[in-house]
């Protein structure tokens, strides 16, 4: 079981300038002796034949060839539209501007 002591949690705080209240420090030493115990806990897991990953699903490359293909025309597409205005959609005004 890994543990700091209240000396050395308030050795980190002064390195890193902060400022810690006795109950804080005491806490803290707490704290980190649960952090280190987990800590410990997945280095007794992890073996030499396991590798490291950074996401625990494999990740791979979704992306497929950027192809030219044939699509709808405007006019296609356009014509099952109730309006249209210069080969777009024209659809009702809904913020009252001109």
């Amino acid at each position: 079981m890994s543990s700091l002591s209240r000396d050395e949690v308030a050795k980190l705080a002064g390195l890193a300038r902060i400022e810690m209240s006795e109950e804080e420090l005491v806490s803290l030493s707490k704290e980190f002796t649960v952090i280190l115990d987990a800590v410990a806990r997945v280095q007794e897991v992890a073996s030499a034949d396991v590798a490291p990953t950074s996401h625990p699903l494999s990740l791979r490359n979704v992306f497929r060839p950027d192809v030219v293909v044939p699509s709808l025309s405007p006019e296609d597409a356009l014509s099952g539209a109730p309006a249209q205005e210069d080969q777009r959609f024209r659809v009702p005004q809904i913020l009252g501007e001109e």
